[in-house]
């Protein structure tokens, strides 16, 4: 069956500084200011610290397959476009699935993180028109209509193209991390600080090993914000090649935002008189230490922290949805460009609408949308590192070190999908996660039988076309 058709396709807007800025200011987001209490409680301080910078470490291996794939196949869809040159259509489908819930899981949190910031420093505010509680957590109608609005606000952005939202993200990324320097070096003169207030290094009843993992587990959804670059590839105003270096640049950048901030919340008063007195740990020691000014810039960082992460990941995940729907593998819907901005704002709309449900789970589901996202960035992580190791080993494309790279990212990401999913890890999946996962993959293998009979109709060529912009002959070549 012969299918003639234009492709569509996106505008090559983004700079190198948008790129860096795409990598950083997704891996950051909310988490770094919002969920430090959290990680010294489960892992105390060093071992906290130290499943960072491991994790961080793991992500650079895995990084130097998504580099080298970029750089050959710079177009929209990054792993689906990967995954369908290594392993076919349904491979692709299935990872390129799950990475999208990876993804969306991310935009709703940073949705609800905003929330969460307004209600420690606006609690009157927040709690009118109770609803429920979920799991110990008190939702209001006031938090889910802040989340909704910042939703909606951030969808919008995102159909007005990467010009506007590019220049944004890089000046909101640069104000991030002076703020987190600024931080980190006042909170050697306020407060009570000590370098005995770090105590415990680790969690003393889950001991060093657990202490760390629990945290080392996490890291796909930490430094996720930098495998939003290869989707966004078809749209580089510069050379793919580039591509390695701007990841690296992203994740070290990352790695020295979490773990500041995590020894800024740590070290300023003792551990014990503070872990009881907030559900927001970082914001209470940096209120009672630096006062008003500490928490404005604060509260400022973790704004622009969720305007990062929101538009890194609603471009990330509407790219791949286009690139799907482009492909023919979820409705052509989602391919459809706006005639104005040349954005596929039909996926942009998608995301936005499965992420106004998050706002109804209340502050417990944040842990539940992390691990969720964990397993869905990590199938990824898997997938394009064994791509890596099957393209590079061939006599046309031949690169050892590459293969290499790509052997140590496949086990690393297979154990991070261990540690997730067996059910005895102490950093197993929660109930509720579960079935969230198992909801998503009925809802692709819907989408998945609805285009079956299309999708089957497209000949390699055709599918070459429409994912790679290349024809089979030329792939095998490249």
């Amino acid at each position: 069956m012969n299918h003639s058709q234009k492709r569509q396709e996106l505008d090559s807007t983004m700079s190198k500084r948008f790129v860096w800025a795409i990598a950083y200011g997704s891996s950051i987001g909310w988490g770094a200011f919002i969920l430090p209490g959290d990680w010294l409680s489960s892992s105390g301080t060093l071992g906290a610290s130290l499943g960072i910078i491991i994790g961080g470490l793991l992500m650079l291996v895995i990084a130097v397959s998504y580099g080298a794939l970029t750089a050959k196949f710079p177009v929209s869809g990054g792993e689906f476009a990967f995954t369908y040159v290594g392993f076919g259509k349904y491979v692709s489908f299935i990872a390129s699935w799950f990475l999208v819930f990876g993804y969306l899981c991310v935009v709703a949190l940073n949705a609800s993180a905003f929330s969460l910031m307004f209600k420690f420093i606006l609690p009157d505010f927040l709690e009118i028109g109770y609803l429920y509680t979920i799991a110990g957590w008190d939702v209001y109608i006031m938090e889910v209509i802040l989340s909704s609005i910042i939703l909606i606000v951030f969808a919008i952005i995102s159909t007005r193209g990467s010009g506007l939202s590019g220049n944004l993200q890089f000046i909101f990324c640069l104000f991030m991390a002076v703020v987190v320097t600024l931080l980190f070096l006042v909170s050697f003169f306020v407060g009570d600080f000590s370098f005995e207030n770090a105590k415990p290094l680790f969690n003393e009843s889950n001991g060093v090993w657990q202490s760390v993992i629990l945290i080392v587990a996490i890291a796909p959804w930490m430094f996720v914000g930098f495998d939003n670059i290869p989707q966004a590839a078809e749209e580089f105003n510069f050379n793919a090649n580039h591509t390695f270096k701007l990841i690296v640049f992203g994740i070290v950048a990352s790695i020295a935002t979490y773990v500041a901030m995590i020894l800024i919340t740590s070290w300023i008063y003792p551990y014990e008189g503070m872990v009881d007195s907030t559900s927001w740990l970082t914001g209470s020691v940096v209120n009672s230490s630096m006062g008003v000014i500490g928490i404005i810039f604060l509260a400022l960082a973790i704004s622009f922290g969720v305007f990062t992460g929101l538009n890194g990941f609603f471009l990330s995940s509407s790219r791949l949805l286009f690139a799907l729907g482009r492909a023919h593998f979820v409705p052509e819907v989602f391919a459809k460009l706006h005639k104005r901005t040349n954005t596929p704002h039909y996926a942009i709309i998608f995301v936005m609408v499965i992420c106004l449900a998050a706002p109804w789970l209340g502050r417990t589901a944040l842990n539940w949308i992390v691990d969720m996202s964990s397993v869905g960035v990590s199938i990824a992580f898997l997938a394009t590192s064994m791509v890596a190791v099957k393209l590079f080993s061939k006599k046309e494309n031949k690169n050892t070190l590459y293969v290499v790279f790509g052997v140590l990212g496949s086990i690393i990401s297979f154990i991070f999908l261990l540690l997730l999913l067996v059910p005895t890890s102490p950093a197993s999946l929660s109930g509720p996660s579960y079935i969230a996962l198992l909801v998503w993959a009925l809802l692709g293998l819907v989408f998945f039988l609805l285009q079956y009979k299309k999708l089957k109709s497209f000949s390699k060529e055709e599918l070459d076309y429409l994912i790679l912009n290349e024809r089979s002959d030329n792939i095998k070549a490249k």
